[in-house]
């Protein structure tokens, strides 16, 4: 009887007294604890302007003039998009796995708290989160990573006070939006723009059922979901998704039954500076913005930065050209490679030139190409013995090569990675559009990964005979000569007491034969140093690089007779923007690649144009474009009518240098004008003749290759019409007897 008092008694207390307290106190702990994460005593909550404003990391990206993305220059490899770029399946996933009463609740979702402390008092880890999308948000833009549970107690109930303030800010699909251009997908997909982008090369409207159920699935634990690495756990959480999908009634049965069983298909796009089309563009390109930005300030005062800005650089490149280019170099240089290969087969010394010795070799050029590797700056840091830092470079170790054929493994000691290197030649494309300056394609080399090195606009070689077209034009300038103009075959004498000179110079012609007369259309079309040399001879150094200077070309040109053989050093952007002088009727316009530049909402910052000035007046130009033209009808560039099946009107010159170490050729249509080089990165490696060596065999092919691959595109509206006669014709002979031209005569 006792007991049963007691028991009584004790039952009475606890419902009268232990029970409510048990209620009563966790209740005040969380309001305790709410507010003083709402009055900022365990750190600042943000305000306002932070709120409407979140600080966001977001790609600036590359766009071509056909609007495609060519690349993106990234702290966060991030691009903005709206929620109605967004696949109607993408969302219905995302509600249906992570917040299944989203759309009614106010940023919490108490009902899933409850169902979250059921699982705690019973153990039951399968009952799900308590974590809405809202709450997700505020943590991924407001929340550092806790350093204890306590961090992280303290945390939550921040999370739960900004996402309140989220939903008053922000409509429910806006939270969406940012929700997911937020989100870390891994790989460098950071948001789903990209996370579209490199694991299915498509866009976040267009992703599919399945598509958009595996990057949701990714959302739970990006890591443990990566289908890169774990293909098999992806599929799995994939499947939950599709079923939580069907659950929520956005996916019938029958549907989801026939996409459980269907693999993942990836479309991988590795995001790398290095992959993707115009690599050494891209390069070119950044260090133009970092320029850019450091002059520009932003609404709130600051400079951009185009790593975060989110801004939007829309360029002259277009896509498919630029992919023609890069293709026509790959296929002509992986042929050359090949011959070069043989041609130099059983020569103790290959690929250098023959009158080198061993020991000049190491000395001029192996030497200098270790001391310029990153792997010996990074030996040198360690303060190492020279003797120990060539032991190294002698020592074999695991390295992966570039070759034709695609990359290897290999045992090889960095000095011979380095001749290895060595042997490979290069190329370098530039195209313009005449009229305009824009710039259409640009190939700086072959490998981007592995040559860095620009051959468009940081490298300048001799140019050879391209120059001459400066020589002609400044003289038909002075005394508009007709193409029909005869010049005896003589070599030409200048006189060292005449031209400051130590000596007399005598140019020579390639073959070394003179006698009889040679039209300027002759002259020009089989590069006659003889008809050059006279023309320099008339017209004198200082008067043609006045006219190179006017037509672009910026580099130094020494004022000497052999400046008409092309001594001079000249980077192939120059020679593009000087030769489209000739193709756009005697207008230069300085080159240019981006036609404006926009902010993350669309606000143009600047636009870009360049006006045109007049060189040469449009009859004299048309005389010059019909000598050139020469060189492709009776010339050096036959091949382009002969072997490329080319019946349109065509203007343009081969070029190749002293040595054989430098081939080029600048070609151009009304509409377009597109300069090539190929050589070796070191001069001393070449072809050791000149029929191998000359530019019409070096570098006319990738010209030739790439106008047929942009002829052929439906997508790209490039007219085959004939250059423009000058208004009142031209008052000269042009129609010169062509009947004497030797066709076999190699230039030089």
């Amino acid at each position: 009887m006792k007991n049963r008092h007691i028991h009584i008694l004790f039952l009475n207390l606890l419902f009268k007294y232990f029970l409510p307290a048990a209620i009563i106190l966790p209740v005040l702990i969380i309001i305790c604890c709410v507010f003083c994460a709402a009055n900022g005593v365990w750190g600042p909550l943000p305000d306002f302007q932070e709120l409407e404003n979140p600080e966001t990391n977001l790609a600036t990206e590359i766009i071509s003039e056909d609007n495609i993305v060519l690349g993106r220059y990234f702290y966060e490899n991030r691009t903005h998009v709206e929620y109605d770029e967004l696949s109607p399946f993408l969302i219905n996933a995302l509600i249906a796995t992570e917040d299944e009463r989203f759309f009614n609740h106010s940023g919490i979702d108490f009902i899933a708290l409850i169902r979250v402390l059921k699982g705690v008092l019973t153990g039951n880890q399968n009952l799900g989160g308590g974590s809405t999308i809202t709450q997700q948000l505020a943590k991924m833009f407001f929340s550092q990573k806790p350093r204890s549970k306590i961090d992280r107690i303290k945390q939550k109930f921040k999370e739960w006070i900004i996402a309140t303030r989220i939903e008053r800010q922000y409509s429910k699909n806006e939270i969406i939006a940012m929700y997911l251009n937020r989100f870390d997908f891994l790989n460098l997909a950071v948001g789903i723009k990209s996370a579209s982008k490199i694991y299915f090369n498509t866009t976040p409207d267009s992703l599919s059922i399945q598509e958009s159920a595996t990057l949701i699935g990714m959302a739970k634990n990006p890591s443990l979901y990566n289908p890169l690495r774990r293909l098999e756990k992806t599929k799995k959480r994939r499947n939950i998704v599709l079923n939580q999908m069907v659950k929520n009634k956005y996916l019938s049965e029958n549907i989801k039954d026939s996409l459980l069983l269907t693999p993942i298909v990836l479309k991988y796009n590795k995001v790398d500076h290095n992959e993707g089309i115009a690599t050494y563009f891209r390069e070119h390109l950044r260090g133009f913005l970092s320029k850019w930005a450091v002059k520009r300030k932003n609404e709130t005062g600051e400079k951009y930065n185009i790593y975060k800005d989110g801004l939007r650089v829309y360029t002259t490149i277009n896509a498919k050209m630029q992919a023609h280019a890069e293709q026509a170099v790959k296929n002509h240089l992986k042929k050359l490679q090949d011959k070069f290969y043989v041609h130099w087969e059983g020569f103790e010394n290959a690929p250098y030139d023959t009158s080198w010795r061993v020991g000049q070799i190491d000395t001029l050029i192996i030497i200098p190409a270790i001391k310029r590797s990153e792997r010996y700056r990074k030996i040198r840091d360690q303060n190492l013995s020279d003797e120990k830092v060539w032991d190294i470079f002698n020592n074999p170790v695991e390295m992966s090569l570039f070759s034709w054929d695609g990359r290897f493994d290999t045992i090889i000691s960095p000095i011979d990675s380095i001749k290895y290197y060595n042997y490979f030649l290069h190329s370098g494309l530039i195209s313009i559009e005449s009229s305009t300056g824009h710039i259409k394609s640009w190939v700086g080399g072959i490998n981007h990964e592995e040559f860095k090195y620009d051959h468009v606009k940081d490298g300048k070689r001799q140019v050879g005979s391209t120059f001459k077209p400066f020589i002609y034009a400044t003289a038909i300038d002075q005394f508009k000569y007709s193409p029909c103009l005869k010049v005896p075959n003589v070599q030409v004498i200048f006189e060292k007491e005449n031209w400051g000179l130590d000596e007399d110079y005598i140019p020579e012609n390639a073959n070394k034969k003179y006698g009889g007369e040679f039209t300027l259309t002759q002259g020009l079309a089989k590069s006659k140093n003889t008809i050059s040399a006279y023309l320099m001879k008339r017209v004198k150094p200082r008067k043609v690089i006045n006219l190179a200077r006017k037509m672009g070309i910026q580099s130094y040109l020494p004022a000497v007779p052999s400046l008409c053989l092309g001594t001079a050093e000249v980077s192939l952007f120059e020679m593009a923007g000087a030769y489209a002088t000739f193709a756009n009727e005697g207008l230069y316009i300085e080159p240019y690649f981006v036609s404006r530049i926009e902010d993350k909402n669309g606000v143009v910052l600047e636009s870009f144009s360049q006006s045109p000035i007049e060189v040469l007046s449009a009859e004299k130009n048309y005389i010059m474009v019909n000598l050139l033209q020469g060189v492709v009808n009776q010339g050096s560039g036959g091949r382009l009518r002969w072997h490329y099946g080319f019946e349109n009107e065509i203007a343009g010159k081969t070029g190749t240098t002293q040595n054989h170490s430098d081939g080029w050729f600048i070609g151009f249509v009304p509409e377009l004008v597109t300069a090539v080089w190929t050589g070796a990165d070191n001069r001393a490696v070449r072809f050791r003749d000149l029929h191998l060596g000359q530019g019409a065999e070096m570098a006319l092919p990738i010209w030739g290759e790439y106008m047929q691959k942009v002829y052929e595109d439906p997508l790209i509206d490039l007219s085959k019409g004939d250059f423009p006669l000058p208004e009142g014709g031209v008052s000269v002979l042009l129609d010169c007897d062509q009947s004497n031209l030797i066709n076999n005569e190699e230039e030089f």
